[in-house]
């Protein structure tokens, strides 16, 4: 009787097909067989991926602006603000110097390109225009002077992340400030905060006919023969990305105490929807709440992952000093020591305020190049045909990266649930309707 009660208490296991990574999968090999089989019908695939895209990012602004809001005005300490933040991008320019770093070193060691022996003058120059002017028209001041928006509502309909999160933190501040008059309305952005992260849930099951649409255009239209003729610097990107998860992030990991591999494993429906659509926004939503089930305090998660998504872009500072250095060795272009220095500076610069989004790696890498004159730009035009191939990569490592330095400065400024955590990493998480509850109880 007792096996009998307990069998009926256990919950009932989910079927492997129901499964968000399963569908997902589907979807991408699907799209990879309509793609490369009927290329045409590939490419007209397209608006399929741009509209879940475009579905996700409508719903990423309130997502963060409620999360961080409902985090900060519940926060005793508001000065742990200011320390999380400092804390968060300490980290991402030690991260991101390390990936910068590896880049040129797998460069130098495998001098990738340099047995094209290709004639800058010979390059099509117009095939790269539109990224070289958009990245003339990014400047530093620019770039600063963005975050601040033109009204206090207008982040929420543009979507610009970082003019969300500047908002949000005013707000949560402001509320936090107010005491309990304030209460009424934080209780009315707590369940507006239930509800949306309700409709991120119901938005997600589209996720496999986004997967679907966006790899059958990129199979489609530059099939997976234009990988053929460049597949040495594609291969040596995915290696040196899966060798920085791996190695540099999978050591941060040992010294914080969790495994890679294991945060990997509870991650794995929402990096296969970053694989099947290149973009680690399409997954951002999912992470915030993941990151939160999985131990890391609400106002952590809500200050650093959104702000990860412009400064924490490791898998991007990989692809801008491998790629940079493959044409310069591919154009007969040598770099001295001290202008490889440069170009470091430069990319760790212009790598800034890049978007976590299919393109932005590219028009950043045009940036580098502008500023750095010994590397021909022309160049360019010698990766724009596998710059797709290679976006899946960079978001992947991108996003991982985030949920690193999420449990990172969560562990490091004690806004910690090991208890959570450790449920996460074994496959049985915490529903957020627990984790609200327990944090609740433990502000009391």
């Amino acid at each position: 009787m007792r096996d009998l009660t307990a069998a009926a208490a256990a919950p009932k296991r989910t079927p492997w097909w129901r499964h968000l990574y399963v569908q997902v999968l589907a979807g991408i090999a699907l799209g990879t067989l309509v793609g490369a089989i009927w290329p045409t019908t590939g490419e007209g695939l397209k608006p399929l991926g741009d509209a879940f895209i475009a579905i996700v990012k409508m719903i990423i602004a309130p997502v963060i602006f409620l999360t961080l809001v409902t985090g900060i005005a519940n926060m005793r300490d508001l000065g742990s603000v200011g320390r999380v933040m400092l804390k968060a991008l300490s980290y991402f320019l030690l991260l991101s110097t390390a990936a910068l770093i590896l880049g040129l070193i797998v460069a130098n060691a495998t001098q990738i390109g340099a047995s094209m022996h290709i004639d800058p003058a010979t390059l099509d120059t117009a095939a790269v225009a539109k990224y070289t002017q958009q990245a003339h028209d990014q400047t530093i001041t620019g770039f600063l002077l963005h975050i601040i928006p033109k009204t206090i509502v207008s982040p929420l309909a543009s979507g610009e992340i970082l003019q969300v999160l500047l908002v949000a933190v005013l707000t949560g501040i402001s509320l936090a400030l107010i005491g309990k008059e304030g209460d009424p309305l934080l209780r009315v952005l707590e369940s507006a905060n239930q509800l949306v992260f309700r409709m991120v849930h119901m938005l997600m099951k589209l996720a496999p006919i986004g997967a679907f649409g966006a790899i059958a255009f990129t199979i489609g239209k530059y099939g997976v023969g234009s990988l053929a003729s460049l597949a040495a610097l594609v291969g040596t990107f995915y290696i040196t990305s899966l060798l920085f998860v791996l190695v540099v992030l999978g050591g941060v990991g040992w010294l914080f105490g969790f495994s890679i591999l294991k945060l990997i494993r509870y991650l794995k429906d929402e990096l296969f929807l970053v694989l099947g659509t290149s973009s680690s926004e399409a997954a951002l939503p999912s992470l915030l709440e993941k990151m939160e089930r999985a131990g890391c305090s609400k106002q952590v998660v809500g200050l650093v992952v959104p702000a990860g998504y412009s400064f924490n872009l490791d898998g991007t500072n990989i692809y801008m000093t491998l790629a940079a250095l493959f044409i310069a060795h591919a154009t007969g272009t040598p770099l001295s020591f001290g202008e490889q220095l440069l170009l470091l500076g430069v990319a760790m610069l212009s790598s800034k305020g890049a978007a976590g989004v299919t393109g932005a790696g590219f028009i950043t890498l045009a940036a580098t190049l502008s500023v750095v004159p010994s590397v021909p730009v022309a160049g360019m035009a010698l990766i724009l045909g596998i710059d797709r191939f290679m976006s899946e990569c960079r978001s992947l490592t991108n996003f991982v990266g985030n949920a690193v330095a999420t449990i990172v400065v969560a562990k490091w400024d004690g806004e910690f649930d090991a208890e959570l955590f450790d449920r996460a990493m074994h496959g049985a998480p915490a529903s957020i309707e627990e984790v609200e509850r327990k944090a609740s109880t433990a502000t009391g």
